[in-house]
């Protein structure tokens, strides 16, 4: 199993006004829930929390970086785009599903001690991301080993 580990080689891929962007839009995401959370309550603008800040422009940052550096090795890219831009997709919706967690074991322990629920949801938060990342990858290395092994098999029939 490959470690996960931090490069910083993508930082500097981006250009300043890229960076511009993300801390735009993710500010404005975070005013947006703050105006949801201050007109319809707090339960509600939580629900907003759940998106990622900066995803948005994350993903096409992401895909736009791919093509470039396709295209700088003469190919099109646009396929390599898409695909490295739905890898990191994904990867949010499994962060999701822990500050999922985070939500659940905080709102159940923030009345007790404030510490204890931050600590707590914290590892929830990690566990479930871990598992869930885990999961997928479990689940999508026995389905490539599964179809790798349908298209062998095939390919002797047709000998």
């Amino acid at each position: 199993m490959t470690p996960i580990r931090f490069s910083s080689s993508s930082l500097k891929e981006g250009r300043w006004y890229e960076y511009l962007i993300r801390f735009a839009l993710g500010g404005a995401a975070t005013v947006f829930t703050g105006l949801v959370s201050s007109r319809y309550g707090a339960f509600i603008g939580g629900l907003f929390l759940a998106l990622p800040a900066i995803f948005c422009a994350t993903a096409t940052l992401i895909e736009k970086h791919e093509i470039r550096r396709k295209r700088e090795a003469g190919l099109a890219g646009e396929r390599r785009g898409q695909m490295a831009a739905a890898v990191d997709s994904a990867g949010a919706a499994l962060g999701a599903l822990g500050m999922l967690a985070f939500a659940i074991v905080f709102s159940l322990t923030a009345e007790r001690s404030i510490a204890a629920a931050f600590m707590g949801a914290s590892l929830a938060w990690l566990v479930i991301s871990v598992a869930a990342w885990y999961v997928r990858r479990k689940t999508r290395s026995g389905r490539r080993s599964t179809e790798q092994k349908g298209s062998r098999s095939a390919v002797s029939r047709s000998r």
